[in-house]
């Protein structure tokens, strides 16, 4: 997860105040006139821009946010009994699977932050202090565990467990985030069968390496325990593993697996963050803000 800020100007106004005030002479040594000098007003506070305040309040303030997770939840449940007739549905890609999903118990594949959790306050504090992402704070807001669930989850999980689908967790929250974390979502009414439905990022699949926080390996051992019906996220890293993180890559990706989007794979609106970002960059998070918004600048269609 990253996170980022960014800067404008003073107010034109506040600026040419100061400049003038600078420029004349002190209050002490102006010659009075018979009337009284106006005391100048303080300058403004420097208003800082900053990238993600739309997409956060998006999140917060709109009903169109709540009404397209909810769309996502709602026909995702009608396509689950579909999904459950059918022996050889899997939403797990070929490289994934492994082994035979048949007599396999049926399960969901869902991420976390963003496609079960809203973890906007916490964004919303970057926004305020000006900060980006870091593990401390991040930890830290994970702790407080007061995420709320995105709209329409819980309706969709609970019908889900109903049925006999087992809901499994498949997070980049550390694992050392494990307890806080199931603690949220019990909290939020979410099934937690047991703490194996937790596969945090940390998780050891033997007999495969872990690449960062490329999800395939923790994918592959939730396909050795169950029929994996469906996967949720908010990235696409959450349904297929991402090797080349760049537009071209991310494209391709999307061509391969386009059919699976709202059958088998289910995608969340997520305008705050992601690994889509970084691509425009050439995912090089050293340099400096200002540095990215060039890039992401530069990316823009104006449709010359």
């Amino acid at each position: 997860m990253q996170r980022r800020a960014l800067t404008f100007s003073v107010l034109a106004c506040a600026l040419a105040l100061g400049a003038c005030q600078r420029a004349g002479a002190p209050a002490s040594d102006a010659k009075t006139t018979g009337t009284t000098a106006a005391t100048p007003a303080p300058a403004k506070a420097t208003v800082v821009a900053d990238d993600n305040l739309n997409a956060v309040l998006w999140v917060q303030a709109s009903a169109e946010y709540q009404a397209a997770t909810t769309t996502v939840y709602r026909a995702a449940a009608d396509k689950l009994d579909v999904a459950l007739k059918q022996k050889n549905w899997d939403a797990l890609v070929t490289d994934e699977r492994g082994n035979a999903a048949t007599g396999l118990s049926p399960a969901v594949v869902m991420d976390v932050d963003e496609t079960v959790l809203d973890n906007s306050p916490y964004q919303a504090r970057l926004v305020r202090d000006g900060k980006e992402f870091d593990e401390v704070t991040w930890d830290g807001w994970v702790a407080e565990k007061k995420a709320k669930a995105v709209p329409g989850v819980v309706e969709f999980a609970k019908a889900a467990s109903a049925k006999g689908v087992t809901i499994l967790y498949l997070s980049n929250r550390a694992v050392h985030l494990k307890e806080a974390t199931l603690a949220n979502l019990r909290a939020v009414g979410m099934p937690v069968k047991d703490d194996s439905v937790f596969l945090g990022l940390g998780t050891v699949v033997e007999g495969c390496e872990q690449n960062g926080s490329e999800k395939n390996c923790r994918r592959r051992l939730a396909g050795q325990k169950y029929r994996v019906l469906m996967q949720f996220g908010d990235q696409l890293g959450d349904f297929v593993q991402v090797v080349a993180n760049t537009r071209e890559g991310r494209a391709q990706l999307l061509d391969e697996y386009g059919d699976w989007f709202g059958e088998r794979w289910w995608m969340l609106p997520n305008p705050t963050y992601g690994s889509w970002e970084p691509a425009l960059f050439n995912n090089e998070w050293g340099q400096p803000r200002d540095a990215r918004r060039e890039a992401k600048r530069a990316a823009l269609d104006v449709a010359p």
